[in-house]
This record gives C-alpha cells, structure tokens and sequence, in this order.
C-alpha cells in the first residue's frame, strides 16, 4: 500500500483501492471488514494522496473482476500484492496473480509482502 500511495502522488493521480472478496463464506481472510477500514483511511489520509476505496463482493472469479474494473476505470497502473503459494495450491486455485500480470491492459507492478522487522 505505501508503494500504491507513493506513486499516486508522486504522479499526482487517484488511488482506487480495490478489496475484492468472493461473499461465499461468513467471515473471509482476505475481506476489509469496517474496523479495518478505519486503519486503512487513516494510513491513506496521512499519505496525501487522492483516493477512493471500493470493497466489492462477487461469486466471480478475483482476477475477472480485477480486469475488468480496471478496463472501466482506465487505469494506468495495477498494484497487486503477492502472497507465497505452494505449487499445488496454485494447480488446485490458479493464480489471480498471474492472470492479472499476462492479461492487464495496463502497466502492473506486483509487490511482494513486507517481513516483520524490514
């Protein structure tokens, strides 16, 4: 996320933060629920840059979503987290990843997670 706002004001643009979850469990991982959100706002707030923060909830697929809102948005640049996989988890799940990296219509810049203590 530092990486994202950096660069949206560096090149004065709007960050659009997308938090995609699936919907289909009663609490997911990966899901910005309301007291994470505060967090969030005010780390972006205290950024300068200009932002919105869309959470949306679809059964789709999370790399389809992804494409195509940035297509509707006519993005400039994708940010994507990265996250360790095991090479069956990605046989079994696929990569949203990678589909987002060979098939965005835009630049894509895939930031892998910070450690503890870095």
């Amino acid at each position: 996320m530092r990486r994202a706002t950096q660069l949206a004001s560096e090149q004065g643009g709007e960050l659009v933060v997308l938090n995609f979850s699936s919907g289909d469990a009663v609490v997911e991982g990966r899901r910005l629920y309301d007291d994470q959100l505060a967090g969030l706002t005010e780390m972006l707030d205290a950024s300068g840059a200009s932002y919105t923060i869309r959470r949306e909830s679809h059964p789709g697929n999370a790399a389809d979503e992804l494409l195509d809102l940035a297509r509707e948005l006519q993005v400039d640049l994708l940010v994507i987290g990265l996250r360790r996989r095991s090479a069956t988890g990605k046989f079994l799940f696929g990569s949203t990843a990678q589909r987002v990296l060979l098939e965005a219509d835009c630049d894509v810049l895939a930031v892998k997670p910070q450690h503890p203590g870095r």
